[in-house]
């Protein structure tokens, strides 16, 4: 399926990104009141990093994903999970039933998509009283490797903003009129990479990559140059989001 944003080259890449915090997700379906058996369709699920910790909870979990690659690794990394169903669709147009599912979740996807129309379709598809969870994992930007990593984008890339991904949602769900009151929730996770799978999760920044173009290769060597000497030099190897 063709969207306005293609992940295909980028799909490979996007299996070394970070996990969501654990303690972000318990809460989400504590506040929720999710037990066991409860059916969710993960929206945008990609390479299945949200869609996996939704089912290791024994969650009945759809996930929907557009782009042929992602999906196809998605469904490689659970295939031998009998509470994951896989379906090609975007959050505007998902192709679920009317009032099949207990909470539809947003993982990193929510600000790829027509946000009204993917909020009409989130409605439609949830049971009443059904919950809808949108989240995202960042980089803390205070930190020194991710500070100076910051700087190496945008001496390359002058402009380089972070689009709506690091916005409050709380306008624009609440202009929709559909759902009660937004519940804002975050916590850390600690990341550990080697140098090699940070360089490809980079790659998969598909924010970066839109607004880099052409350089975008040079702003990945110019990270990855930086992330050898940080290291040579006796930094660290730790990401945290």
């Amino acid at each position: 399926m063709k969207t306005e944003w293609d992940y295909t080259t980028l799909a490979d890449a996007y299996l070394k990104r970070p996990d969501y915090a654990d303690a972000a997700i318990d809460a989400m379906l504590s506040i929720a009141g999710a037990e066991k058996g409860d059916k969710f369709c993960d929206v945008g699920a990609g390479v299945a990093h949200l869609t996996l910790v939704l089912a290791a909870r024994g969650l009945d979990v759809t996930a929907v994903e557009p782009n042929d690659a992602m999906r196809g690794n998605g469904a490689k990394r659970t295939e031998k999970l009998g509470n994951v169903r896989w379906h090609e669709g975007t959050g505007e147009q998902t192709g679920q039933a009317t009032k099949a599912f207990d909470m539809v979740t947003f993982g990193s996807s929510f600000n790829v998509c027509d946000r009204q129309l993917a909020l009409k379709e989130t409605a439609r598809i949830l049971k009443p009283r059904g919950w809808f969870a949108c989240m995202w994992n960042h980089r803390q930007l205070d930190d020194q490797i991710q500070a100076q990593i910051e700087s190496i984008i945008k001496e390359r890339v002058a402009d380089y903003g972070y689009g709506t991904r690091r916005e409050d949602q709380t306008a624009v769900i609440d202009s929709c009129g559909l759902f009660g009151p937004v519940v804002h929730l975050d916590s850390r996770v600690m990341h550990e990479q080697t140098i090699a799978e940070c360089v490809e999760a980079w790659r998969s920044h598909a924010t970066l990559e839109r607004q880099a173009g052409e350089s975008f290769g040079d702003v990945i060597a110019g990270i990855e140059h930086f992330l050898n000497s940080d290291v040579a030099a006796g930094g660290g190897a730790k990401w945290l989001h």
